[in-house]
């Protein structure tokens, strides 16, 4: 079958994207909302940093066993009570109102946990904290995966997580700063406290500065905004006629259409209503626990155990080799964020899935040699493998945890499914918590052999249920769970109204030409091998009728 005569390929912007000035402003743009990543990193990296200074053991008492569970799992019980109500408010007052009440309900647990005088007033803030960050990090992710630029969404949503590292490294200074500056004083835990308040309080004035989801308004009937939106940021010319413009208006208006065909429903429910969505679901809740579940946990909570089980005892060489993990973490998932459409997500993960069961395997056996002959060589060789495996874990699941979820699911259901998706990465982080000091006391390295067996099932989960999403708009994307008609169906919507408004514009070059050195490859090649019907075998009728429809949503 032949591929349509029009596709996204046509009307991307062809030049570096810094020399095309809607597109430099989206992306100063988005940074606001990427910050809610950076925001939630340096929240949950400042308690640990807060537990190591001595103003704050002292100041609060030195706090241990009930209180100590509170203290450290107050936030995630503030996160997974507002969880459930974030995608509401994100679906009914829009991304950018949800993620300003988020920050302002952050604002006032930072100030409140920075000015707290009682360790029960401080555990209240922690929930306040865990409340505010369940709205900024359902709607943050929202409006950078809908409004980016489509040739660069995949790169911008696979930052998100990724910046999680930038607030923990950026944690783990401020509290060593604030300790030399203060010392034992009590403001050497308020001051870092406070530094948490920046992020928020400039998302809370600066948000509004920011332009809304087109998806958003196209699905509260504000049409003409969303074209001005799209024809600002996404066409150089700022004509809402454009080709590009009128492309993506047609697809978001169908996808739309066809999403309240299916399933006409705005509940939880309908995220399991459909075959399609349940595997969606499906699949979205596997990544999560994988997030989670891959052994990454044994690391990032309980490094102290893991490096004392291989007789690295020295506090400062556990806290070099940690701060230096953070550091290689970001690089490393920036570096998969940046291949993501280069590879594909499928190749990702599949990368990702095969490196950390051999990484890991080779630390389980290194951690057995050790604690059964004492081999010293054995022990030193951990470290490096420590970080081998993270950079397989950071390549995919850092990235791709929150990007592949946002892409596979449509618009209906996206802040739904994102939410489902918090919940289970927060349920599993208690696991995390309670269970690995528990099993790593009694079962010592014969535990990684448990994760070794969960690593294989993974990876045979991802080869069979994780699709090549890349190349196509977040419209195709979110149709592939779908069967084949749907997202060809949309492809071709946008290419009909894009080349009928071409033809109604004698002044646009038509037809354009196509010089596939400048076309990025994931595109060229979802021409080549999409097997899309040429809209050329729809009536001329029929064509007519989608332009003068699309038409309507333009006119000035």
């Amino acid at each position: 079958m032949a591929v349509p005569e029009w596709t996204l390929a046509d009307f991307i912007h062809r030049e570096s994207w810094w020399k095309n000035r809607g597109i430099l402003l989206l992306n100063l743009c988005l940074v606001l909302p990427l910050l809610s990543a950076a925001v939630n990193g340096l929240d949950s990296s400042m308690l640990n940093g807060l537990q190591i200074l001595p103003g704050w053991q002292n100041y609060f008492h030195t706090p241990e066993g009930r209180i100590l569970g509170l203290i450290n799992s107050a936030q995630g019980i503030g996160a997974l009570t507002g969880i459930p109500f974030s995608p509401f408010c994100s679906d009914l007052i829009g991304r950018r109102a949800t993620l300003a009440m988020g920050s302002a309900i952050m604002l006032a647990g930072v100030l409140t946990q920075s000015f707290a005088t009682t360790v029960h007033v401080f555990i209240g803030a922690r929930v306040l904290i865990g409340v505010g960050l369940a709205f900024s990090v359902n709607a943050a992710p929202l409006l950078i995966s809908e409004l980016s630029y489509p040739t660069q969404r995949g790169k911008m949503s696979s930052l998100f997580n990724t910046l999680w590292y930038f607030g923990s490294i950026v944690s783990a200074w401020i509290c060593l700063g604030a300790y030399d500056r203060a010392g034992e004083s009590e403001w050497s835990w308020r001051i870092p406290s406070l530094v948490q308040a920046v992020v928020p309080s400039l998302q809370m004035v600066l948000v509004w500065f920011i332009p809304e989801s087109p998806r958003y308004l196209v699905a509260k009937g504000l049409e003409s905004q969303a074209a001005r939106i799209l024809a600002k940021y996404h066409a150089d010319s700022g004509d809402e006629r454009d080709p590009l413009v009128v492309f993506e208006m047609a697809q978001i208006r169908h996808a739309l259409k066809l999403e309240k065909e299916v399933a006409s429903g705005t509940s939880y429910w309908t995220c399991f209503s459909t075959p399609g969505n349940r595997r969606r679901i499906f699949t979205i809740i596997g990544i999560a626990v994988f997030s989670q579940w891959s052994g990454n946990g044994l690391v990032s909570y309980y490094i102290n155990i893991v490096l004392e089980g291989v007789g690295i005892t020295s506090t400062r060489t556990k806290a070099a080799i940690n701060g230096g993990l953070q550091i290689f973490n970001l690089a490393s998932a920036i570096t998969g964020a940046m291949l993501v459409d280069k590879l594909g997500r499928r190749k990702v993960f599949i990368i990702s899935n095969v490196g950390m069961l051999i990484d890991f395997s080779m630390w389980t056996l290194t951690t057995a040699l050790f604690n059964q002959s004492g081999n010293v060589a054995a022990a030193k060789a951990t470290v490096p493998l420590i970080f081998i495996y993270y950079f397989f874990y950071d390549f995919a699941y850092t990235p791709m945890l929150v990007s592949y979820t946002l892409e596979i699911l449509p618009y209906r259901i996206r802040a739904r499914g994102f939410a489902i998706m918090n919940f289970v990465v927060y349920a599993t982080v208690a696991f995390n918590q309670f269970v690995n000091p528990w099993a790593l006391t009694t079962m010592g390295w014969k535990y990684y052999l448990v994760y070794c067996g969960w690593l294989a099932l993974e990876l045979l989960f991802v080869m069979v249920y994780i699709i090549e999403t890349r190349g196509r708009t977040l419209e195709e994307t979110a149709a592939l769970f779908d069967g084949e008609k749907a997202p060809q169906d949309i492809m071709e919507r946008g290419g009909e109204a894009a080349t009928m408004t071409m033809g109604r514009q004698p002044s646009y070059p038509f037809p354009r030409p196509r010089p596939e050195k400048d076309v990025p490859d994931e595109y060229l090649e979802l021409q080549e091998g999409s097997g899309v019907r040429n809209s050329s075998s729809r009536s001329r009728s029929h064509l007519e009728s989608q332009s003068e429809e699309s038409a309507v949503a333009f006119a000035p």
